[in-house]
């Protein structure tokens, strides 16, 4: 997979092939970033040349770990002017290979693990502004620190960074009531592929003077600059939650369930995640044994209100909900958590279900974006196509439905090389899963992004005006190809 995105992107001479560097050209950035700035011992740098599903090893001459604004700044003027591309890479559990410096590239990765300050939390505002470095779940607990919440939520929150969760408009579990990464933004602050510095770190809610420029860099996957700082919104704290596991009745229509759910609840859902009973059988074969909870023979769903008041009887909201759905046949039975422990195990089912599809031996991922109306025609077509072409393959599905995520899953065969699996499935079954999709004006990109994994997605699916705006603001903002080339353009 590597090796024909390597090969492919020299054709098009999108970014310089030299010989590995020696200590001199490193000198520079070390004289800038001091010690522990400047990492190159192999033992120390593997584990930022390889993507987090291990489907490809990158190489680098360095790991660069600036400490400051200042010092993003000269090392870009440095990687300039000695010819070096640049990766930044946050947390590295992307999903799409975006944070990977490609072999032959002679790529430099930026890391942002030593930019970590919260700089402010405004409670009477609910902002947070802090470093780009700063790990998601330590930025959540700034925010708790002040009775505040911050609804950006992923299974990966302690280890991934908000640089990255910008860079790729991460998704995650409340965007049915808080949206996307993007929507949570308010400043930022970005250092250019000239080594100057944008600096957006405002608090305003309202401000209107022209392109709203920031939003250029979320979801660019560092090809546009390096994001080095984060203004953010923030809530209330939640200070209820009522949590319940619905098991589903056969053909169960989960885009009118949603509908019901979020009318019914006066929009308090912040949560409304399918679980297919596949799923749940590998999560109980990871754990060996029963995990006590069922799905119907239409799955499970697991539903979570949310408020910031105890005013509000969220117990007896949900409850009149539960009875509306039952009452359409929509589900057979529930489960109510009577504690936060039991919400807490309702929730690590639903988590541990990636970790579920890798017991099994892998599974190759397609993350589909659809309208949520339109789930139910998706999920349908889907089973033909795989009745047709892949009878045999273990299949696992589960997602983000109350927003329209899909995570469409193929479990690999047991005895089955996994790598060449995913190559043959991406061959073939995938393109054509993909245009389902699109038929039913979906996307093949959810909230993974397009990395350098989707490329030839993104080229193929695109029209060509998109695909004209894309590069030419590449060109605008990164002439010479110095940002992350390889990913996204």
């Amino acid at each position: 997979m590597s090796e024909s995105l390597s090969n492919r992107d020299a054709r098009n001479g999108d970014a310089p092939n030299r010989d590995d560097p020696n200590r001199d050209d490193l000198a520079p950035f070390e004289a800038v970033l001091g010690v522990g700035g400047v990492l190159t011992d192999p033992g120390m740098t593997a584990r930022y040349t390889r993507d987090h599903r291990d489907l490809m090893q990158g190489e680098t001459p360095a790991v660069l770990r600036p400490r400051s604004v200042a010092e993003v700044q000269a090392l870009v003027g440095l990687a300039r002017a000695g010819g070096f591309g640049l990766v930044p890479q946050g947390g590295n559990t992307g999903y799409v290979g975006g944070a990977t410096p490609e072999p032959g590239r002679r790529q430099l990765v930026v890391s942002l693990e030593r930019m970590t300050r919260i700089r402010a939390v405004d409670p009477l505002n609910f902002t947070l502004a802090c470093d780009a470095g700063t790990i998601l779940a330590d930025a959540q607990k700034a925010a708790e620190a002040d009775g505040l919440f911050l609804p950006l939520s992923l299974g990966s929150e302690g280890s991934c960074r908000l640089g990255g969760n910008l860079g790729t408009n991460a998704g995650g579990l409340q965007v049915l009531r808080y949206g996307m990464a993007r929507d949570l933004v308010l400043g930022l602050e970005v250092v250019l592929p000239d080594g100057t510095l944008f600096s957006d770190m405002r608090t305003l809610r309202k401000n209107n003077i022209g392109y709203d420029l920031k939003q250029l860099f979320i979801g660019a996957e560092g090809t546009l600059g390096i994001i080095t700082g984060v203004v953010l919104k923030l809530w209330p704290a939640q200070t209820q939650r009522a949590t319940a596991w619905l098991e589903l009745a056969a053909g169960a229509p989960i885009p009118d369930m949603a509908a019901t759910v979020r009318r019914e609840t006066s929009d308090l859902a912040s949560t409304f995640e399918l679980i297919s009973a596949s799923s749940l059988g590998l999560v109980a074969d990871l754990r060996a044994g029963e995990i006590g909870l069922r799905a119907g023979p239409g799955g499970a769903v697991l539903l979570e209100l949310t408020a910031s008041s105890n005013r509000i009887p969220l117990d007896d909201v949900l409850m009149g909900c539960l009875e509306t759905l039952m009452e359409r046949g929509w589900v057979t039975d529930a489960v109510l958590a009577q504690s936060e422990a039991q919400r807490r195990a309702f929730w690590a089912v639903r988590e541990s279900i990636p970790e579920g599809e890798k017991h099994a031996g892998g599974s190759v991922k397609h993350d589909i974006a659809l309208p949520i109306s339109r789930l139910t025609d998706f999920l349908a077509s889907a089973a033909v196509l795989l009745a047709e072409r892949l009878p045999e393959v273990r299949l696992s599905v589960y997602g983000h439905v109350g927003d329209g995520n899909l995570h469409y899953n193929l479990v690999v065969p047991p005895g089955q090389d996994r790598l060449a699996f995913t190559r043959m499935i991406e061959a073939g079954f995938a393109r054509d899963l993909y245009a389902i999709a699109l038929e039913y004006g979906g996307s093949y990109s959810a909230e993974y992004g397009i990395g350098r994994f989707k490329r030839d997605l993104l080229e193929r699916y695109s029209d060509p005006a998109r695909l004209r705006l894309i590069g030419a603001l590449k060109r605008a903002l990164d002439p010479d190809g110095i940002m992350n080339a390889g990913a996204l353009v």
